[in-house]
Order: C-alpha cells, then structure tokens, then sequence
C-alpha cells in the first residue's frame, strides 16, 4: 500500500527537480497519458477547467521546459518551494490520492525574494513499472491573481 513516506519522499524529490533548475526531470515525475494543471480556487470551487498552465501528457510537459530553454524569453527566476505534509484521501497498492499544501517563493536574478504562490496539490498517483508516478497533479492556487511571469511549473 502507498504510505505517507512514499508522497513525502516523492514530493520533496519533485520540489528539488524544479527549485534545483533540474527542469529536464520534472516531467518524469508524471505518467505519458497524465494530466498537469495550475488553476485558482474559485475556478476549482466552481468545476470550471480552465487554467493558468493545462497539458494532457508528458509529451506537453517535456515541450514546455524545452520552450522555456529555447524559445521563451522571461526574466531569470528560481523557487523555492516549501510543501506541507500530505492529506491522504484514498491509498491502495496500485495508487493513492493526496492533497498537499504548497508555498512557493520566487527568487530573481536580483536576488529579490517574494511570495509568489499558495495553494494545494490535488493528486492521483499510480504504481506504473514500480515507481510511484503522478497521473493527474492540480495546483489549486489560493490567489486569483496570476502573475504574467509564471514561467516554471509549481
């Protein structure tokens, strides 16, 4: 059965790819057919799927860190994130769902610090090949307010 240990563990393992600039890895955090995306609380509140960062696979994934290295042009910028421990819904052998709250601090080539997100992670995990792996990942933002230099996946 999926264990409390495991979700830390694969959080924190996920944190460090980003915050560590190890984007590349990322997407292997999440199954080919998976679903990523960042939305706001009254959006999820209301059911609607709009949302700021939407891709349906890994293939999405792997494409948009390969746009932020080659094609997009933004101001340099690292996080830092801070999770919470893990609110284990549903856990099985095959998979488990979660929420984990998440804050996210944003860190310029200045080298300026701010706040930039709260929010949760709604979760479903599956055991594919023996890894746990993410099938679906929505960071549930508690702000409305989107920062147009959201460039780096929370």
């Amino acid at each position: 059965m999926i264990n409390l240990l495991q979700l830390l563990a694969f959080n924190a393992g996920y944190a460090r790819a980003i915050d560590s600039d190890a984007l590349e890895d990322w997407p292997a955090f999440f199954t080919d057919d998976c679903l990523y995306r960042i939305t706001h609380v009254e959006n999820e509140r209301d059911g609607l799927p709009a949302g700021i960062v939407y891709a349906d696979s890994r293939a999405m994934l792997e494409d948009r860190i390969a746009a932020l290295r080659q094609a997009n042009i933004y101001e340099r910028q690292r996080y830092r994130h801070l999770l919470g421990i893990p609110l284990i819904d549903e856990a099985s052998n095959d998979g488990a769902t979660a929420r984990t709250p998440f804050i996210v601090a944003r860190i310029m080539a200045t080298g300026e610090s701010m706040l930039f997100a709260t929010g949760e992670y709604k979760d479903r995990f599956v055991i594919e090949g023996g890894r746990l792996l993410l099938a679906e990942r929505v960071a549930i933002c508690d702000s409305t307010v989107t920062d147009t230099l959201m460039a780096l996946p929370l």
